[in-house]
């Protein structure tokens, strides 16, 4: 018997390296000035380990943010899946697709409402998901985030 040809994928969605840029010079900037500001200004020991813990939680979060905006987002005729291929959503599993102005979504990007929870997951700057809801877009591409939302709301009523 033959192995199962990957599905085929439909369209493409990645970080624009603009956007990425911007995003993690902000954040690394921002821990590296609240580090001189605990080296320079922070009069007492309390203070200066609070600075401390809220630059290594920002330099954290740059750095998750640098791993997860490596990846990809595609979309197959059964699911949306990053570049390692985790599963963000199944094709049936979606019960609308939200694009509206005050849609809780993320910046240039789209909302996902599943039919059921889903444990919670995050990649900042690419896509989140919690409970029922998956936020896809953030330093992504408008026009790419719009051609990707309009053809997963195709395959969703095409199901």
């Amino acid at each position: 018997m033959l192995p199962t040809p990957p599905p085929e994928v439909i369209c493409r969605m990645a970080p624009s390296p603009a956007r990425r840029l911007f995003a993690l010079g902000v954040l690394y900037a921002l821990g590296a000035l609240i580090l001189w500001l605990t080296i320079t200004v922070a009069p007492d020991p309390i203070s200066r380990i609070a600075l401390v813990v809220f630059a290594a939680m920002v330099l954290w979060l740059a750095e998750k943010m640098r791993r997860a905006t490596r990846l990809w987002l595609d979309v197959t005729d059964e699911a949306v899946l990053d570049a390692d291929g985790n599963v963000l959503a199944r094709i049936d599993e979606i019960e609308s697709v939200e694009r509206g102005l005050f849609a809780f979504k993320p910046s240039n990007g789209f909302l996902l409402v599943l039919k059921n929870r889903r444990p919670g997951h995050w990649a900042p700057g690419l896509w989140w998901r919690s409970g029922r809801r998956v936020g896809i877009g953030g330093v992504t591409s408008r026009a790419e985030a719009k051609l990707m939302a309009e053809q997963i709301a195709m395959l969703v009523d095409r199901h």
